[in-house]
């Protein structure tokens, strides 16, 4: 095995499909795929629907020292989206959109700590924040607290899209700084990577 390969450890619906995205995945010599109880640092989950069943693997999956995951779905609906990405799901992709391009670079975004998700999926995601925001939290003068106005502020910019250097030059930070910004949100939240700790921050109507 090759030491700088990325583990991935696939949950697929039926043999089928596990043999086609296996077969995508061994295309690309830096990943390096598995059955689903392998250790792994990445999990790629392949759901038809986001039913019961598939809301346990992912709990059991998103448990403390588990693998990234990067969920493969055939629909979504806005609330198991703003659930499923809340819960530490880093990457999600419609199996319509999962080309084994696209699949190699959501597994290693992930395993780099990073997420993603399509454009029109986070204007979903955004817009239903957005609305509890209006709606339920500001009416009833609901806030939370517990992150300061320079995490936040990091928070913004990396929903946005910006990197860490671009993030840091914006704020006058040092790379250093907001990398150390962003590990103390994650640890004291518990959250797992970039897109949790956004997706943590929408919800909560801290960004």
């Amino acid at each position: 095995m090759n030491a700088h390969q990325i583990a991935v450890a696939l949950h697929a619906p039926d043999s089928i499909t596990r043999a086609g995205v296996t077969a995508a995945l061994r295309s690309r010599p830096e990943i390096r795929p598995g059955g689903p109880d392998e250790p792994a640092a990445v999990a790629l989950v392949v759901l038809d629907r986001l039913d019961g069943e598939a809301r346990q693997l992912l709990r059991r999956l998103q448990a403390p020292g588990g693998p990234g995951i990067v969920l493969v779905a055939g629909d979504i609906a806005d609330p198991d989206l703003l659930d499923v990405v809340g819960g530490g799901v880093s990457a999600v992709i419609r199996r319509a959109e999962a080309t084994p391009e696209t699949l190699a670079r959501l597994v290693k975004a992930t395993a780099a700590g990073q997420g993603a998700l399509p454009p029109d999926l986070l204007g979903r995601l955004l817009d239903r924040v957005s609305r509890l925001q209006r709606d339920v939290l500001h009416p009833n003068g609901w806030t939370m607290a517990g992150m300061s106005d320079r995490e936040t502020e990091v928070l913004r910019l990396i929903a946005d899209g910006f990197e860490t250097r671009e993030i840091a030059e914006k704020l006058c930070y040092s790379q250093r700084t907001v990398k150390s910004v962003l590990h103390d949100i994650t640890n004291r939240f518990r959250l797992r990577n970039r897109a949790h700790a956004v997706a943590f921050a929408l919800r909560e109507g801290l960004i």
